[in-house]
C-alpha cells in the first residue's frame, strides 16, 4: 500500500540477519539464490541461513529468529507469506523485512521498490533503508500488500463467450487454464451463483458505493494516499461501457453473493462478506537508500 516516511537505514557491519530461502526459489533459479546468499554472507556481520522445505518450516524459522532481521529470498508469494506470519505473530510493527526477489512472480516486489536483480537486491539488504508502508488487513487476519481484486463470477464469462467466443480458441484455452488454477470448492460449501453478473454490496467508510441492485463486473482496491485506499467498482453494462464508481477510504466492506477475491497473488474464498481496513505504516520493507 502507500509508503510513509523511511525510518532507519541499515549497516552491513552491525546487522545480524536470518536468511530464509523459499523452496520454490531454490527450485526455479538456484543460481540467483546462490549469488544473493554469497553477497549477503560476504557483507553481513552475521547471517544465519535457513532452507525450509515447506510453509510450516518457513513459519518456524521466522518465529525463532530472535533478534535477527529476517531476509526472504523468494517471490511475491514468499513475501506475502512472511508479512502474514509476522502480522499474525503481532511482530510486524517492530520488524523490518528484507527481500531478494527470485522466481517468476516478482511484479509486486518491483512495485514496492525492491530491485529484481539478485546482486542489487542483496546489496539493498545490507545497505538499504527501511520504508514503512500501509497494510490492508481483513477480518480473518489476512493481509494485502499491493492490490485486492474481486473478479466477475462464471455467469458473466459465459454470457461473453456466447456473444463473441466463437472463432477464438485462445479464449477457451485461457478459461480452461483459469479453471485449472482456481482451487476447487470443498464438498458441501455454498455455491456461488452460476448465472448472471456479480451482485455485491460495497461500502466505503460506512457509506454505500454500490448495492445489490446494480450488477458489477468487478471490484478493485489499490494503494491511495497515506492511510487510505482507492476503490473502483466497474458496473456491468449492456452495449456502451458504464463509467466506474470511484471512492477513497480506510474501510471497505464487500458482501452479497458468495465471491472469491485475489489478494496480491493469492485467491481466497468463496465468502459472503469481508471487511478490509487500512493500517497506516504497519510494515517495513528494506529498499535501496536514496
Amino acid at each position: 500500500m502507500a509508503e510513509v516516511a523511511t525510518s532507519r537505514t541499515f549497516s552491513a557491519t552491525s546487522d545480524q540477519l536470518l536468511v530464509v530461502i523459499d523452496p520454490v526459489a531454490r527450485r526455479t533459479d538456484g543460481e540467483s539464490v546462490r549469488i544473493a546468499k554469497d553477497v549477503i554472507g560476504a557483507g553481513a556481520a552475521s547471517a544465519k541461513v535457513c532452507l525450509p522445505d515447506g510453509p510450516e518450516e518457513f513459519a518456524r524459522a521466522l518465529a525463532r529468529r530472535g533478534s535477527r532481521r529476517p531476509v526472504v529470498i523468494g517471490d511475491d508469494r514468499a513475501l506475502a507469506r512472511a508479512v502474514t506470519l509476522l502480522h499474525r505473530q503481532r511482530e510486524l510493527a517492530d520488524c523490518a523485512l528484507s527481500l531478494v526477489p527470485v522466481g517468476g512472480a516478482v511484479s509486486l516486489a518491483r512495485s514496492l521498490g525492491v530491485p529484481t536483480g539478485a546482486v542489487a537486491a542483496a546489496r539493498a539488504v545490507l545497505d538499504g533503508a527501511e520504508r514503512r508502508m500501509d497494510l490492508l488487513v481483513d477480518d480473518s487476519d489476512g493481509v494485502v500488500l499491493g492490490a485486492l481484486r474481486i473478479p466477475p463470477l462464471g455467469g458473466t464469462a459465459r454470457v461473453r463467450e456466447a456473444d463473441g467466443g466463437a472463432g477464438r480458441p485462445w479464449l477457451r484455452t485461457c478459461r480452461s487454464l483459469v479453471r485449472t488454477l482456481v482451487p476447487a470448492r470443498p464438498s458441501g460449501s455454498v455455491s456461488a451463483p452460476e448465472a448472471g453478473p456479480t451482485r455485491l454490496r460495497v461500502e466505503v467508510d460506512g457509506e454505500m458505493l454500490v448495492d445489490l441492485g446494480q450488477p458489477v463486473e468487478g471490484v478493485s482496491v489499490v494503494p491511495g494516499a497515506s492511510g487510505t485506499a482507492q476503490i473502483e467498482v466497474r458496473p456491468a453494462s449492456v452495449g456502451a461501457e458504464a463509467s466506474p464508481l470511484l471512492a477513497e477510504g480506510r474501510t471497505v466492506t464487500v458482501s452479497g453473493a458468495h465471491f472469491r477475491y485475489r489478494a496480491d497473488a493469492v485467491v481466497s474464498g468463496p465468502v459472503g462478506t469481508r471487511t478490509w481496513v487500512v493500517r497506516e505504516g504497519a510494515w517495513g520493507l528494506t529498499v535501496p537508500a536514496r
